[in-house]
Parts: structure tokens; C-alpha cells; sequence
């Protein structure tokens, strides 16, 4: 289970908030917010996003080690959340069908669906080298913060 409380996370959401307020460029505003979460959620190796376009997801911006440029709809943990256009909680990727390994250390994922004017723009993608460590709270606020990208 996440470490982050559930003040911690009102304060990210929060802060999130502040960085893309008076930005309206993409890039800036999920560099920034990847930035923020890398930094400030507990036992994550990865934090990005992966943009929705030409019926595949393809790697934004992300603080983490080197990952996958293209993920096809419907594969790994990013292509099943998009694709359902619902959140997925990973507890070990290392058993989740099509699994695709960016990272080696990665053992657990949240992957969160991103949503502009009602359509799928893409996901928030975050890895953990621990084993279970994202649940419904972490699934709450990321969902939050997702949703106030745009």
C-alpha cells in the first residue's frame, strides 16, 4: 500500500494545479506535473505521459529511465488503460498479461487515463520498483490531478 497520505496527495493536487494555471502548452504543463510526482510519490521510478495519437499511444514527457517510444492500444498496462479508458492498478506487473518492460526494475504500475474535452488525450503512467505499491488513494488523486491538465 502508498505512503502517501491522503494531505500529501491534497497538497500535489494542489501544486499541480498551480503549474498548469497560467500555462495552456501540453508539454509544459506534463513536464512539469511528471516532475512534481517523480519527486514527490513514494517509491516511483517512473512518471510520464503518453499521448494519445494516429490510434497509438506515443512517449511524452517523463522523469524516469529511457522507456518505450510506441505502445500499441490494448497492450501493456498504458495500451489496456487506454483502451478501456479506465484506470489500471498493477500490483505485480511481472503477472499482468502483454506486460511491457520499459524498466526492469519496475514491479508495480498505476496507469491513469487523461481526458481533453471529453475525448482520450492520453495516460499518466507511473512504475514503482516495489511490489503493490499503488491503491485506491493513489488512484483517487492521480485521477484528479489528470483531470485538471486541461
Amino acid at each position: 500500500m502508498s505512503a502517501t497520505t491522503e494531505d500529501n496527495y491534497k497538497l500535489l493536487v494542489k501544486q499541480a494545479q498551480a503549474l498548469v494555471a497560467d500555462e495552456s502548452d501540453w508539454i509544459a504543463n506534463t513536464a512539469n506535473v511528471s516532475a512534481l510526482l517523480f519527486n514527490l510519490l513514494d517509491n516511483v521510478n517512473f512518471a510520464g505521459v503518453y499521448r494519445y495519437e494516429n490510434g497509438e499511444l506515443i512517449l511524452g514527457p517523463f522523469q524516469g529511465m529511457p522507456a518505450c517510444v510506441h505502445i500499441q492500444m490494448g497492450s501493456g498496462v498504458c495500451g489496456t488503460t487506454a483502451q478501456k479508458q479506465e484506470t489500471q492498478i498493477v500490483e505485480d506487473v511481472h503477472k499482468f498479461p502483454g506486460h511491457i518492460a520499459c524498466d526492469s526494475a519496475s514491479n508495480s504500475e498505476i496507469v491513469v487515463p487523461i481526458f481533453k474535452n471529453g475525448s482520450l488525450w492520453g495516460v499518466f503512467d507511473f512504475d514503482s520498483t516495489e511490489f503493490n505499491n499503488f491503491d485506491e488513494l493513489d488512484k483517487k488523486y492521480l485521477e484528479e490531478i489528470a483531470n485538471n491538465l486541461f
